[in-house]
């Protein structure tokens, strides 16, 4: 899906996100820079190919993790040479930032802040007006043909974390503070400025950040199923195929979460390791 480019002067922009929320929300806060004319969209590797054969945008804010062709197989089959400048996207900080450092392109590590956003969105301009794009793509391009690296498969097993840890969680309620203990939780989600921890019947809002809690939590016993969804893996009762071909995640309780498609391979590796 897209929308018709533009023949004003300026930057046509594709977004390629395979969760809808994410691409509504980079496209949110390119509609606000002036330089921005024209703004495509799609879903998925495939078609991203297609579209930047077709369409030519001038900048790409691609998804590292994607069903089927990833960010990384995008630029593989696109090439370096009709490749334009591109802001690689992730929630997962271990795919993108030894590569993408090591070949000085920008990346945004998802949840990213509307000030992070516009960095690197005027980094791009800067890399365009003085033509350092193009050695950029030719950097990473070596760098993969270097690691010849292997068909993405299931992520990694996450390590024991060394600290940060903790096995209680304090949420101020009733003018009291609640102790939580961490293996008390169920699952937690965000909203807005708070989390809500589900423990039991309890839920307690916390006013934190999500990547926040995640960092308290032992990352062998929770797992992120969506950019929105933190669960505690011993709580999953199965993986169900959903009505539009994705996946949810059904708890003991009955709890039906969405599962994000490029998280299922994690969710499973940490549901095979439990058993």
């Amino acid at each position: 899906m897209a929308e018709q480019a533009s023949s004003e002067p300026g930057m046509r922009v594709l977004v390629v996100d395979d969760e809808p929320l994410a691409r509504d929300n980079v496209k949110h806060l390119l509609a606000r820079a002036p330089d921005v004319v024209s703004i495509l969209e799609c879903e998925g590797g495939r078609e991203a190919v297609d579209l930047i054969l077709s369409a030519r945008p001038d900048v790409v804010f691609l998804d590292v993790q994607m069903p089927e062709l990833d960010g990384l197989g995008v630029l593989r089959e696109v090439g370096p040479a009709r490749m334009p400048p591109v802001v690689f996207v992730t929630a997962f900080d271990a795919y993108a930032v030894r590569a993408f450092e090591a070949s000085a392109l920008d990346y945004l590590l998802k949840p990213f802040t509307d000030r992070r956003f516009h960095e690197s969105l005027e980094r791009v301009r800067r890399q365009v007006a003085s033509g350092k794009d193009r050695q950029l793509l030719e950097q990473l391009s070596s760098l993969l043909d270097a690691r010849r690296l292997p068909p993405p498969g299931p992520p990694p097993l996450p390590a024991a974390p060394s600290e940060g840890l903790v096995e209680r969680i304090a949420v101020k309620t009733g003018g009291k503070v609640l102790l939580l203990p961490v293996a008390e939780l169920d699952w937690c989600e965000a909203e807005g400025n708070y989390v809500v921890l589900h423990a039991g019947g309890r839920s307690p809002m916390l006013r934190e950040t999500l990547a926040q809690v995640e960092a308290w939590l032992d990352p062998r016993r929770f797992v992120r199923v969506h950019r929105s969804t933190i669960v505690n893996v011993e709580r999953i009762r199965e993986l169900e195929p959903d009505v539009d071909k994705g996946w949810v995640v059904v708890l003991r309780d009955g709890t039906r979460l969405r599962l994000s498609p490029g998280r299922k391979a994690a969710v499973e590796a940490l549901l095979r390791q439990s058993f």
